[in-house]
């Protein structure tokens, strides 16, 4: 019997994405980003890793360049509260590439405040980046796609909180909430220049930053809560996203699909 509270291995590329360019936000460090330039260059892709924080940006593009040798792979330093930097970081994925094919928004920020204590810099810098974030990423692809001509797939980031009510959450849960309703209704728009949206929503992906941003008893209860006893690893979300850029999901836009093993 399959023990599913032991990580399995990360599964091998299957070429799901070959000949594709992808430009990921928030992708520097040990989180979902990285992993999902990780997994898309596993599929065949050449990536544009993006993120505000330009040591480690260098750094995971060093890692990434190693380790995929047969695989281009640029970086651009992105702010994605920024109008200006979103439209530069298009524009330069762009010719870094050739084209640009599939666009994830994974940028986001979170935080554990509740609402009776959280000031207005807290909640509007949560949605500023997390929400706002992902409709100027996703205002700026879409552009580009219309001019381009040739169509393409965006994946966003969501979560379940923008689902479900957990403490100290409101400014994230709405933000992400956001997100899922900013995917449904692009989508409709994005479907008369043959590009596809949809969005993952995870509930715990664990690593090392965001053990770092929030308590260890809060991270351990959560991931206790999901059926498996254990939280995601990044790489199981990344897959997810892999499968929503890749053609084996043609049919599908607007929709928000759950990485979860939470019990109902």
């Amino acid at each position: 019997m399959t023990d599913l509270s032991v990580p399995p291995p990360p599964v091998a590329g299957h070429g799901l994405l070959t000949g594709r360019t992808a430009v990921i936000t928030a992708a520097a460090g040990t989180g979902i980003g990285s992993a999902t330039a990780r997994r898309l260059l596993d599929e065949g892709a050449d990536v544009v890793v993006s993120d505000w924080h330009e040591r480690r940006l260098k750094q995971t593009e060093e890692e990434l360049r190693a380790a995929y040798p047969d695989r281009r792979v640029a970086a651009v330093v992105c702010d994605v509260t920024s109008t200006g930097q979103v439209d530069a970081l298009i524009r330069d994925a762009a010719a870094a590439l050739g084209r640009i094919d599939i666009m994830v928004n994974n940028a986001g920020l979170g935080g554990e405040t509740p609402v009776v204590d959280m000031t207005d810099e807290q909640w509007d810098r949560v949605l500023d980046i997390t929400l706002n974030g992902t409709f100027r990423c996703t205002r700026a692809v879409l552009n580009y796609f219309r001019t381009a001509g040739h169509g393409g797939v965006v994946v966003n980031n969501a979560s379940v909180l923008g689902w479900r009510a957990q403490y100290g959450q409101a400014h994230y849960a709405a933000a992400k909430a956001g997100v899922m309703a900013l995917t449904r209704c692009s989508a409709v728009e994005a479907a008369e220049l043959g590009v596809r949206i949809n969005a993952v929503a995870p509930s715990i992906a664990r690593h090392p930053f965001l053990d770092k941003v929030s308590s260890t008893e809060l991270l351990d209860r959560l991931s206790a809560d999901e059926a498996f006893g254990r939280a995601a690893e990044p790489w199981e979300v990344a897959a997810t996203i892999a499968v929503l850029a890749s053609d084996y999901t043609s049919y599908l836009t607007g929709e928000v699909v759950s990485v979860s093993s939470q019990r109902a």
